[in-house]
Formats: structure tokens, C-alpha cells, sequence
């Protein structure tokens, strides 16, 4: 905010009086004069609402339509849509359900365990997995109390849960023009309570067929919607290499930056010039994907104690430098980290020519990070780099249970 032209409040700390107030939003668009809104990637970046209002108000939204926002942030109708187009879909319930009753009729019949998800939620909240029927009236009301607290759609869908997977999303880019490319995967497995901590790209030990494959499925699908601007297709992967559909995020993702580093391209500028009208300024054939990027989140949270959050004053702050290192960050040394808001402080990326020159200067990077003041996650970054499967690749969305918290190296 301090190296903004112009600066204009909102509202209090409270998100319903500010971030996530359409009209407060909308008046300082409007006394600005701003031609656009970027939603960012957190608060109503997913927000057919948001995104309509902006609409009927000549203000451009730089992403996907509401009606996209609709239909592909609906979770269990995306489901339906990607299952239409040839993708792979995890088995589970045919839309949301009415109550665990139903939920326990149809998980018996696909087998258990299965997660109970937010249709219209995301980042990890409101879900639940379940093991067996007993536990599903309890893990039904849990995951639903959590979703009416928090998103305006408090309905549920089951799933299978696939035990073990590696999370692989694909970035996607459409225009108005009818093209989409696929620009490149990334691997995020490494998560707490499915909250993503690293990614990387290319994902590693996977082979070129299934990569293939999973870029036409991404691009099958955003066409069969006529998607538009910068989303995210995110599969599961099990062991034999075949992958689900799991849901598509209709923003910029967090981890951008790491697919910006070995493509060569700026995503937020190709969000803002395609939402101005501008087609897509490369094909897929030109697509170039060179070296390999890590990105660690480094949170306000004391990761020993279960990551709960660590909101305080950052009383020291160095930003390390150096080859293929970038810091994503808006704190500085005085900073105060509020408890109102998500816990990311800063967003470090290690560029190699391979996966192992990342991952020598991701630690050195985070051996130089100095962030003092509050508790972060840095200690568990570093000791998941050093971690032997993590080296080896062999990671998956339960890395953390079995490597981390059991203490293994």
C-alpha cells in the first residue's frame, strides 16, 4: 500500500465491513476512477456476485465471467461439467446431498473412507474424511457447522478419498477468441489440513504420458465451458499414475510465481491484457518449459504446535538475494501481522537449471531469511528439504503425517 500511487479505505479489520463488502469495494473503484478490479487470489476472487456487480457497474473484473465463476466454483457442478468432457472424476455423489443419511447410503455403496467437501468452498475448509457409517453422522455435522461459518453455500458433496495421492494442478489460460494452452503443471502435495505449503514445477517422477494427458484433460475442459483468463484445473494422482479430476480454482493461484520462473512469463500482466480484449500472444507448441522452481510459504504460525497462528509485530526483517531467488512478500521490519487475516507473510522461490540446484538454493534462501518477532514455518521448510523422500521425490498429500511429524529424515 505505501508504494501505491493513491490509497483509499475500506473499512475496519472485520472482513464483512471491508474486504468482503462489494459496495465499499465498488465505491473506492468508483472514486478512483478505475477502470479494473484484480480480485487477487484470496476474498471474493471466486465471487460470481462480486464479479457481476463489477459488470453492471463498466467495471472490468480481470478474470473469468460470473457466470464461469458459477458454474466451475460450484464444486460438485464442475464435477458434472468435467465428467461431460472426457475427464476422469472421483467417484462420489451426484451433486451436493441432503443430509448424512444420504451421505452414509451413497458412501457404502462407493466404499469407504470418503471426504465430505464444501460445494461452493475451497482452501481446505469443511472437510472431513470418514473412515466407515459410524462415523458419519458426527463427521457430517462437523463438516457442515464449518461451512455455514465459513461460505455463503453451505451445501456438501461426498467423495471417494483416495488414500496417498500427489495433488497435480495444471495452469490454464483462455481468451475471448476460443483459445486455451496449458502452461505447465505443479506439484502440490506437501500441505497441512489440504492448505498447501510448497510447490514445485515441473512435479517430479511422473511420467511424460500422464502429463500429456492431464494438459488435455485441462484443456478439454475449460473449453467445454469456454473458459476465459487464468484458472486452475487440480487433479489426484494415486500410484498407477491415474488421475481424477478434483476441482478448478477461477483465479491466480498463490503459487503462480513458481510456474512464472521456468515458462518465462508474466501471468498477472497475460490476466490483465486478455481481460482487456487482447488474445492469447502465444500457442502451445510455443510453450517452453525450462528448469525447475520451488515455492515455500513461509506463515505466521508455529508450526510445532499444529501451525496455530502467530500474530505479532516482525521486529527484524532480511530479504535473501542472490541467483534465481524471488520474495513475494508485503511485510517489513515493523510490521504487524494482524489476526484477522490469512497467515502468509511472504512467499519464497528457488529457480535451478534442475530440481536439485532448487532445492540447494531454497535452503540457502531460507538460511538467510530473517524474520524475527513472531513464530513462522521456516524450521519446517527446512527440515522437509532435507527429508530423504522429499530428495528422492517420493512425496504425497500425507508427507507431512508420515515424514514430518513421525520424525523421519
Amino acid at each position: 500500500m505505501r508504494f501505491a500511487d493513491e490509497a483509499v479505505c475500506i473499512g475496519p479489520a472485520v472482513l464483512s465491513e471491508s474486504y468482503l463488502n462489494y459496495s465499499r469495494i465498488i465505491c473506492a473503484a468508483e472514486i478512483t476512477n478505475a477502470d479494473a478490479v484484480h480480485p487477487g487470489y484470496g476474498f471474493l476472487s471466486e465471487d460470481a456476485q462480486f464479479a457481476d456487480i463489477c459488470k453492471s457497474c463498466n467495471i472490468k473484473f480481470i478474470g473469468p465471467s460470473p457466470e464461469m465463476i458459477e458454474k466451475m466454483g460450484h464444486k460438485s457442478l464442475a464435477k458434472n461439467i468435467m465428467k461431460e468432457a472426457g475427464v476422469p472424476v472421483i467417484p462420489g455423489s451426484n451433486g451436493t446431498t441432503k443430509n448424512w443419511k444420504e451421505a452414509r447410503e451413497i458412501a457404502d455403496e462407493i466404499g469407504y473412507p470418503v471426504i465430505l467437501k464444501a460445494s461452493g468452498g475451497g482452501g481446505g475448509r469443511g472437510m472431513r474424511i470418514v473412515n466407515d457409517n459410524k462415523e458419519m453422522k458426527n463427521g457430517y455435522s462437523m463438516a457442515k457447522g464449518e461451512v455455514e461459518k465459513a461460505f455463503p453455500d453451505s451445501k456438501i458433496y461426498l467423495e471417494k478419498f483416495i488414500i496417498k495421492p500427489r495433488h497435480i494442478e495444471v495452469q490454464i489460460f483462455g481468451d475471448d477468441f476460443g483459445n486455451v494452452v496449458a502452461l505447465g503443471e505443479r506439484d502440490c502435495s506437501i500441505q497441512r489440513r489440504h492448505q498447501k505449503l510448497i510447490e514445485e514445477t515441473p512435479a517430479t517422477g511422473i511420467s511424460e504420458e500422464l502429463r500429456s494427458k492431464m494438459f488435455e484433460a485441462a484443456i478439454n475442459g475449460a473449453k467445454k465451458v469456454g473458459y476465459k483468463n487464468a484458472g486452475t484445473i487440480e487433479f489426484l494422482v494415486n500410484s498407477d499414475e491415474q488421475y481424477y479430476f478434483m476441482e478448478m480454482n477461477t483465479r491466480i493461484q498463490v503459487e503462480h510465481p513458481i510456474t512464472e520462473m521456468v515458462i518465462g512469463r508474466d501471468l498477472v500482466k497475460d490476466q490483465i491484457l486478455v481481460a482487456a480484449g487482447s488474445p492469447i500472444s502465444y500457442s502451445q507448441e510455443s510453450i517452453k518449459s525450462s528448469g525447475h522452481a520451488i515455492e515455500c510459504r513461509i506463515n505466521a504460525e508455529d508450526w510445532e504446535r499444529d501451525f496455530i497462528p502467530s500474530p505479532g509485530k516482525i521486529t527484524s526483517f532480511h530479504i535473501p538475494g542472490g541467483p534465481g531467488i524471488r520474495i513475494d512478500t508485503h511485510a517489513y521490519a515493523q510490521y504487524e501481522i494482524l489476526p484477522y487475516y490469512d497467515s502468509l507473510v511472504a512467499k519464497v522461490v528457488a529457480y535451478g537449471q534442475n530440481r536439485d540446484e532448487a532445492i540447494v538454493r531454497m535452503e540457502r534462501a531460507l538460511d538467510e531469511l530473517i524474520l524475527e518477532g513472531i513464530k513462522t514455518n521456516i524450521p519446517f521448510h527446512q527440515k522437509v528439504l532435507k527429508n530423504d523422500n522429499f530428495r528422492k521425490g517420493l512425496i504425497n498429500t500425507s508427507f507431512l503425517e508420515d515424514e514430518i511429524k513421525n520424525g523421519n529424515s
